[in-house]
């Protein structure tokens, strides 16, 4: 018995004013996700909720999986560097993007067979982008008609994802189709002369719609809900076709084109009037020339580590291809982000934008647009809270100072 303690009975007014007991939750999705405090923490719940196969879709990358490792690695090893003694009381995220003032200097990212994921799926993702006042893009690959997301989110920023078909035509009739429906902003992927070799997708025998096996059936059990929502839906239907009945990656390949070449990228351009972004540039020497061809901005990207494994790690590419642009044309940059400091530092190595493409999906899968809100608000509250830690209020005041880069072996 310590001599420097004096000891009493407790008195039960100050104890009961201690004992304060959480009451109960009737509302299971909004308990769980209320307890989420990271997007790591709603992807654990979503690998919970979503059979093996569509979750490792979402969660896996090519190969070895190293291009998704290493770029997720790099924002790791930044070391962030504030400044101490500044009024940060008030801090401003919002960003111009293309004449267009977004609430966060983040969008998210088009995504393929989103619906497979959670059926709420690319609405889940429009609405919640619309609330928080950030760009949504739908995937040519999306399970969701382009006029049926912008009717979901009228005032939302709704952008296009186009993939080159080896039937240009059709390629541009969606882009038609994305122009009349109201889009004014274009995403052209071009890391994609052939699918990336997915390996948890070829262990799994993901097909599109799923196939009923004995495995999946299995797998299903612990997931009722996704299966209910699964099959009292409607079928999963592609923005780009009407249906498909096979493998992703048999897909993948009837719908890349590896004949396209800049050639391509200059007829685009002149055929579309609105904003055009090249997706997955992954060296200087073809961030010029898309930007020489017309590109209003150019997204370094590895596609998420799904195409070529070993690729270059994006925000390493920022650093240096930033010192050869002009400061007012715009690169932006996704993969590997996983944090609100993530953001903020591609923004301090010179990105205008970034894109979320698998921490949007995580929370699609935890709960729907509930999720999808978690995971934005997540995000917002760190990118908010590191701020002001960092000492700046504006995301103009981010200098590559603030977040050094720790190059790995």
């Amino acid at each position: 018995m310590s001599k420097n303690v004096k000891r009493q009975l407790p008195n039960p007014v100050k104890l009961a004013q201690l004992m304060r007991f959480r009451g109960p939750s009737f509302n299971r999705k909004k308990a769980r996700l209320t307890r989420a405090a990271t997007i790591w923490d709603l992807r654990d719940i979503a690998k919970k909720r979503t059979p093996q196969g569509p979750f490792d879709y979402t969660d896996g990358a090519a190969e070895s999986e190293a291009s998704l490792d290493r770029a997720r690695q790099a924002f790791r090893d930044i070391e962030l560097v504030p400044n101490i003694l500044r009024d940060v009381s008030n801090v401003d995220l919002t960003r111009e993007v293309f004449g267009v003032t977004h609430q966060m200097p983040m969008g998210i990212a088009p995504t393929g067979f989103t619906r497979l994921m959670q059926t709420e799926g690319e609405i889940a993702g429009a609405r919640a982008a619309e609330k928080f006042g950030i760009p949504f893009s739908l995937s040519t690959l999306g399970t969701t008609s382009i006029e049926d997301v912008v009717k979901a989110a009228p005032s939302g920023d709704n952008w296009f994802q186009l993939y080159m078909w080896k039937d240009r035509e059709g390629s541009m009739a969606l882009v038609e189709r994305a122009r009349r429906a109201g889009v004014k902003t274009l995403h052209l992927t071009v890391d994609v002369p052939a699918a990336g070799h997915r390996l948890r997708d070829t262990y799994n025998g993901l097909t599109i719609p799923p196939t009923l096996t004995v495995k999946t059936l299995l797998n299903a059990i612990p997931r009722p809900a996704w299966w209910m929502n699964f099959l009292t839906t409607p079928a999963i239907e592609f923005a780009s076709m009407s249906s498909w009945n096979g493998t992703v990656a048999e897909l993948l390949d009837y719908m890349f084109d590896p004949t396209m070449t800049f050639e391509d990228l200059k007829w685009i351009r002149q055929e579309w009037d609105g904003n055009l972004i090249v997706k997955g540039v992954q060296n200087l020497e073809d961030a010029k020339m898309a930007a020489k061809l017309g590109a209003d901005a150019v997204l370094l990207s590895n596609h998420g580590g799904r195409q070529l494994d070993k690729a270059p790690i994006p925000l390493h590419l920022l650093a240096d291809i930033k010192k050869e642009f002009k400061k007012d044309f715009e690169l932006h940059i996704d993969t590997g982000i996983m944090h609100g400091a993530d953001v903020l530092a591609a923004i301090a190595h010179g990105a205008n934008f970034t894109y979320i493409g698998r921490a949007y999906l995580y929370g699609l899968m935890a709960g729907g647009q509930d999720g999808v809100e978690r995971a934005l608000t997540i995000m917002q509250g760190q990118m908010i809270r590191n701020m002001k830690l960092l000492g700046v209020r504006t995301l103009d005041e981010l200098q590559p100072r603030h977040a050094r880069l720790l190059h790995r072996a």
